[in-house]
């Protein structure tokens, strides 16, 4: 039976890695020709393409998601804070939050079709490296993006953290929030016990995402509002995980 089990996995895997590799060109050369076209059926047509993904990932690989707090999604513009154990959320958040800007490494921009229909996207490209600048970039770019009623995505703990862990929320976020009064809402899962980290293997299962209420931003501190929006989204972690979840050290001193 194990046996079974896991040639099914790989087989899964393969079939579905192999569709998504295939797929990037294929999508991303007419993506490409959305260019003229004015931002929302640019962003419909392009992000079409991550809700084909999450259905290839459930045919190949037997993944489904279970999803609560749907009624916590404003009708516009937010800051989403979610976390990061898998590539499986950069593809599924747009299901919920659309239309939206993520803020991304500036790196992804130069891949071949996908990096380069990512950018018809507008979202708000960084260099983690820059410090201030990155983050002033932030709020310049989020801000504009969040008056025209978007959705803007930032993962605080910067990469992606092995399921199980807890990584330090940078607060780039927050002062988003803060500057410009828009809510901040958290966003729990645990894709990573699915779709591991730098990981090939996709295991069968179920997804389970909470979307947390809002949280206000008036008149709030940064590191106060990333310190709530840890807790929110922490402390449903273990209620959501199959394999456990450790809560390990995690410094409360916030960047």
């Amino acid at each position: 039976m194990r046996l079974g089990r896991s040639i099914r996995v790989v087989s899964g895997s393969c079939l579905f890695h192999t569709g998504l590799f295939l797929s990037i060109p294929v999508w991303g050369i007419p993506s490409l020709a959305t260019a003229v076209l004015p931002f929302r059926m640019r962003y419909g047509f392009i992000s079409k393409w991550c809700r084909w993904v999450l259905w290839w990932l459930r045919v190949c690989c037997g993944v489904r998601v279970e999803v609560q707090g749907l009624e916590n999604v404003p009708a516009h513009g937010a800051v989403v804070a979610s976390k990061h154990q898998s590539a499986w959320e950069t593809f599924a958040l747009a299901t919920w939050f659309h239309p939206q800007s993520w803020v991304v490494k500036r790196q992804l921009l130069r891949l071949p079709f996908f990096g380069w229909a990512l950018r018809l996207m507008q979202p708000i490209a960084i260099d983690r490296g820059a410090g201030r600048e990155a983050v002033q970039q932030i709020i310049t770019q989020g801000g504009d993006r969040l008056r025209r009623g978007r959705y803007v995505v930032v993962f605080p703990e910067g990469t992606r953290v092995p399921a199980g862990q807890r990584g330090r929320y940078r607060i780039g976020g927050a002062i988003l929030a803060c500057e410009t009064s828009y809510p901040i809402i958290p966003v729990a899962h645990n894709a990573g016990e699915i779709w591991p980290r730098r990981g090939f293997l996709i295991h069968p299962g179920t997804i389970r995402v909470r979307i947390r209420p809002p949280l206000a931003s008036n008149d709030c501190e940064p590191g106060a509002l990333m310190g709530a929006v840890a807790d929110a989204i922490e402390t449903v972690m273990p209620a959501i995980s199959d394999d456990g979840y450790s809560g390990t050290h995690y410094s409360r001193k916030l960047d």
